[in-house]
């Protein structure tokens, strides 16, 4: 380990049971659908709470219901459904058991999906300057002919462009969508509360059932306290005669509580920044210390919580495997001209920043979001993908829905699932993945402009759909080998490709193997003496070695083996 990330031990760690952001519904649930961002949420979702409450006696929507009452699409609204079912913060509610054919007919809580609805109107934090800008610049990719294409429409152009900008901190991320709970919780409370009469007067109070919703959007320490229930941390809830029914509570008081939480989690995170700078030079939060740069793997410290990081991989290779990985996240961040094997099962995994690389993730069961990269080959089994602002990369898929293509987007192609590795089978059961569904080549493409950034948009500019990918020319298509070496051996491993391939796509792969047979029996029957046989071997070898070098495949092999 890294001086830094010893020296940043010495940093008082964080409460655990301070209040924090579920990260999942700001990072993965923000949809760009005009019709679902609202300029006053609370004046148009306070009449839908009734108007939804009072149609449907269960309280659960499915995607008709949805549709017609948010006046969407069907195709919208199934995207709504997955969408939050990929975010919930109880793994207990049927909508996150179901499997895809049950979604619709389970449907979603209408107060969550309620929740959901206000927080389209998030703004994102816009991205940070890089401490170290000469060294990003590079390794960021170059500029192409796509700059400025669409410039007129959409500004996001001005993030990717900018090679000195990266994702912002997680302290930073966080202190954002504190600040913003911090100010809509008013609104938040009374989306949920119930109105009762007491002595004549009208209030609004919240019952131990309506606080749980509060859980989509807040928890006490990094996985809500090991699964403890949200009201547990309450002096109102907490050890409430499990026979008796709680109490409601006054709205009021709720909102004073939480308010007391959330200013007491932002002055915990500004006292660590002022000590991060006023600190020794060496210092570094612990939360994104970084490991020496020139390693091979420029990883963030795993602390006890939030996701894992691989940051900073130049022109290198590495292998993750479950072990290695802190928690069930994992975000890949700035890396280029490299190929990375992060072989586990996921809950999310998020791709930003990074050029001219190939990622192989594992079975990831909730949602993978790809944004900001170039030139990059991305293979994964998972139950969602979002691509976003991306150019030139190929995807190779195994997904129970349909891949989402949003933001400003060219060259996509999008193709089967190519591979396997030993765990995979044990891996996509364990998240729930199944393998005779794959939606891959079926985009939906969203709008161009995304109203969830911060960034200003053009006056008078209307939103356009985003170019959405293309499908992988069969004869294109080839098997990604996955080294043994690399995933290791297993009993009952999985020995070939989970998901069936197109016939297309499987009589290309005959082809192949049919065309190399032919090659190597003509090569086995024509009379050649010794010496001639030699010279043919030594040519074969020298192209052979040619290729590994011109590929960089020369570099992947070094730097496994040396693993």
């Amino acid at each position: 380990m890294s001086e830094a990330t010893d020296q940043s031990s010495s940093l008082p760690v964080k409460d655990p049971l301070l209040i924090r952001p579920r990260r999942e519904p700001f990072e993965h649930g923000l949809l760009p659908i005009p019709k679902l961002v609202f300029s006053d949420p609370i004046q148009t979702l306070i009449p839908l709470k009734q108007k939804l409450l009072q149609a449907s006696p269960s309280h659960r929507l499915n995607s008709s219901a949805i549709s017609e009452s948010l006046q969407i699409s069907s195709d919208h609204a199934r995207l709504v459904l997955d969408t939050l079912a990929s975010v919930l913060h109880s793994d207990s509610d049927p909508l996150v058991n179901a499997t895809p054919d049950e979604v619709d007919s389970v449907g979603v809580d209408v107060l969550d999906l309620l929740l959901f609805l206000y927080i389209q109107s998030y703004k994102r934090l816009l991205p940070r300057s890089h401490k170290d800008s000469a060294a990003v610049a590079d390794v960021w990719p170059s500029t192409s002919a796509f700059d400025g294409y669409l410039s007129a429409l959409s500004p996001l152009q001005l993030v990717r462009s900018n090679s000195r900008r990266l994702m912002p901190s997680q302290a930073d991320e966080e202190a954002h969508q504190l600040s913003y709970l911090q100010k809509h919780l008013p609104n938040i409370l009374s989306l949920l509360a119930e109105s009762v009469e007491e002595e004549g007067e009208e209030s609004l109070v919240l019952s131990v059932e309506r606080f749980e919703h509060l859980g989509f959007l807040v928890q006490f320490g990094d996985k809500g306290s090991d699964g403890m229930q949200l009201s547990q941390h309450t002096p109102f809830f907490a050890n409430s005669d499990p026979d008796m029914p709680a109490v409601p509570v006054p709205a009021a008081q709720v909102l004073d509580w939480i308010l007391q939480n959330i200013a007491s989690a932002l002055d915990n995170i500004s006292e660590r920044a002022s000590l991060k700078e006023n600190g020794p030079s060496g210092a570094s939060d612990p939360d994104v210390a970084m490991a020496d740069a020139s390693t091979s793997s420029v990883n963030r410290t795993n602390t006890s919580r939030g996701p894992s990081y691989i940051e900073g991989i130049s022109k290198s290779s590495l292998v993750k495997q479950a072990s290695d990985l802190k928690g069930s996240s994992v975000k890949v961040l700035n890396c280029h001209e490299s190929v990375i094997y992060i072989l586990a099962p996921l809950r999310y995994a998020t791709i930003y920043g990074c050029s001219d690389t190939t990622i192989v993730l594992g079975a990831v069961g909730k949602a993978v979001r790809v944004e900001h990269c170039e030139r990059v080959h991305l293979i994964t089994v998972a139950k969602r993908v979002c691509i976003a602002n991306c150019r030139e990369c190929l995807f190779f898929l195994g997904v129970n829905q349909r891949p989402l293509i949003v933001g400003d987007n060219h060259k996509l192609q999008v193709a089967p699932y190519n591979t396997f590795y030993s765990q995979l089978g044990s891996h996509m059961s364990e998240v729930g993945i199944e393998a005779a569904l794959n939606r891959w080549d079926e985009p939906l493409a969203l709008g161009v402009l995304d109203p969830h950034d911060s960034l200003s948009h053009p006056a008078g500019v209307s939103d356009v759909q985003t170019e959405t990918a293309t499908c992988l020319d069969p004869d294109q298509f080839t098997n990604f080998l996955i080294p043994n070496w690399v995933s290791g051996e297993f009993p009952g491993a999985t020995d070939c490709n989970p998901f069936p391939l197109p016939d297309a796509y499987l009589a290309s792969l005959e082809r192949n193997k049919k065309s190399l047979g032919e090659v190597l029996q003509i090569l086995r029957e024509t009379p050649l003496e010794e010496n001639r046989k030699r010279e043919l071997s030594s040519a074969l070898h020298v192209y052979f070695k040619d290729w590994l070098y011109a590929s960089g495949n020369i570099r992947q092999l070094y730097c496994l083996q040396g693993d």
